[in-house]
């Protein structure tokens, strides 16, 4: 894979579901009410259960992962800010773009930004990635 250049993007979307929610507290052990109990959420100003932010930021894994730069690409570095809560039955779309490749390393920099299908833009930042080419057999 070669390394990509700057100005590339790729990007995914995705429904978030309850089902999310629960896998990811299986996986993390992450069961704040918050997540999964839509009047404690309102308690706490939200307008029901929100998606974990991890969540959120798995679909930034994804495009990593499987696009942009693809498979091989490890992550080095991750900020990401949350700028407005997620609910199941929203859909999300994960955008990467490169914004600044390393001369003498095969390591981007990828701005990353997530939106609603309304284009309300709930989380933002940026990735620092190692691009790895796999062996051949």
């Amino acid at each position: 894979m070669p390394v990509p250049k700057v100005g590339q993007y790729a990007e995914r979307s995705m429904m978030i579901t309850p089902d999310h929610l629960e896998a990811f507290a299986r996986l993390s052990g992450d069961r704040n009410p918050a997540h999964f109990d839509d009047s404690f959420a309102r308690g706490i100003g939200f307008d029901g259960r929100i998606a974990h932010g991890a969540v959120t930021a798995s679909l930034l894994s994804a495009v990593l992962g499987m696009d942009l730069p693809g498979p091989g690409s490890i992550f080095l570095e991750q900020r990401i800010r949350f700028t407005k809560p997620v609910y199941p039955g929203d859909r999300i779309t994960a955008r990467l773009a490169v914004a600044k490749v390393r001369e003498d390393k095969p390591i981007v920099t990828l701005s990353a930004v997530v939106t609603k299908a309304d284009g309300t833009r709930v989380a933002e930042g940026e990735l620092v990635v190692l691009v790895r080419e796999p062996a051949t057999a």
